[in-house]
């Protein structure tokens, strides 16, 4: 790979300019759904050439799973397929086929990234598992995407990531004390497994500069969601007890969690002593912080039960924005709880340009990549690609 004509680096970008970090790297995906084409997606915005494999006919299962539908008749593509594919070319090749195989071990000679989130095993049975590719390339970087791992016990099951939301632990935790279980409202493992396997590329990425060779990467759904556990995962090693659903309060710190209001709710996350005296303040409650049963956090936690009501009768007495208002002023961290139709449309998100819209129809309107680089956003700059619409070579080769 030459990266003699990526930007250097410390370089800020000017106005209008567009970011290519990683210009000159080229990534085959041969994933589907959601972890996978997650991490092309933000390697295609950071620059690379990005090079989708799908099934003829079918492509990525995303691409059906609506409604709703962006555009119409045969070219319609269900909105989920569009978050996760922006600046990717899509090329139809049968994978299982002999002139699929040589297809995907031609592109593979010239590729630094291999992606795929096929169960354990099933590649090699086409000669496309990694120390297969890796002897015809010995520079890839070979990412295997699964739900559970290319070893243990229960490597050989699919990974979903409702499922395992539900088996790595993050379900116990989410949802009312007492009530139903429940899993977060967008497949947060996946997205998150996307996230920690493009790290690890632009790791092995870096590295192989150094050494002139790649890596295989074992990327599993549940060793991520353990990782997510983070400080309940601590907890219980740590304090050896079993965290518990708590709704929307937090089981080391209070007050911390939604509170009713005149006209609806608010999040209130109280993060210290301070805060929580600024907070007792605005409520016109300022004896109550030199209580020793609620001066610090950790004795405000052991009264919880007696606190949490106190509030509840405070916050009850004043509209969500005029807590908002209030709170904001005196320096406690305070929020309305928006719906996404209202951050779509809520003036920071339109500040930050978190919101893409082309004046071309042809192009859908996406959320953008989160990070800044020298003030400017990156972008991929390709849409989200009709399916087989290119073809199978890398840009700039004949």
């Amino acid at each position: 790979m030459d990266h003699s004509h990526a930007r250097a680096p410390g370089i800020a970008s000017g106005a209008g300019e567009t970011l290519h970090p990683l210009a000159g790297v080229r990534v085959l995906d041969l994933s589907r759904v959601l972890a996978g084409p997650w991490a092309g997606q933000l390697l295609a915005d950071y620059g690379a050439d990005v090079l989708k494999v799908e099934r003829p006919g079918a492509g990525d299962d995303t691409r059906t799973w609506g409604p709703p539908w962006w555009g119409e008749g045969e070219k319609r593509v269900a909105a989920y397929f569009i978050c996760a594919n922006r600046g990717k070319r899509s090329v139809a090749i049968d994978i299982a086929s002999p002139e699929g195989i040589q297809q995907v071990q031609a592109l593979v000679r010239d590729a630094d990234v291999l992606i795929e989130n096929y169960k354990v095993g099933q590649l090699a049975r086409y000669g496309l598992d990694a120390a297969s590719l890796r002897a015809i390339n010995p520079r890839l970087i070979y990412c295997s995407i699964t739900g559970y791992g290319q070893n243990g016990p229960l490597s050989h099951k699919a990974g979903y990531d409702f499922a395992i939301q539900a088996e790595a632990g993050l379900m116990s935790i989410t949802g009312e004390k007492g009530a139903e279980p429940q899993k977060v409202g967008v497949a947060v493992t996946d997205l998150m497994t996307g996230v920690y396997a493009t790290t690890a590329i632009l790791a092995a990425l870096y590295e192989r500069q150094q050494t002139g060779r790649g890596r295989t990467i074992d990327a599993a759904l549940f060793d991520v969601q353990v990782a997510m556990l983070a400080n309940q995962g601590s907890n219980q090693l740590i304090g050896n007890t079993t965290p518990t659903r708590m709704g929307n309060a937090h089981p080391n710190i209070v007050p911390y969690q939604v509170f009713p209001t005149r006209d609806g709710h608010m999040v209130l996350a109280v993060g210290n002593d301070g805060q929580f005296a600024r907070f007792c303040e605005a409520a016109g409650q300022g004896l109550v912080s030199g209580d020793a049963r609620y001066s610090t956090n950790p004795a405000r936690v052991e009264n919880r039960q007696s606190l949490v009501p106190m509030i509840t009768g405070w916050t009850l007495q004043r509209d969500t924005s005029e807590w908002v208002r209030v709170l904001d002023s005196s320096g406690v961290p305070c929020s309305p709880i928006l719906d996404i139709t209202q951050v779509m449309a809520h003036p920071h998100v339109a500040a930050r340009g978190m919101k893409l819209e082309s004046s071309d129809p042809s192009i859908p309107p996406m959320v953008a990549n989160p990070m800044l680089m020298d003030g400017v956003r990156p972008k991929a700059d390709l849409p989200p690609p009709e399916l087989g619409a290119h073809q199978a070579t890398w840009k700039g080769v004949a």
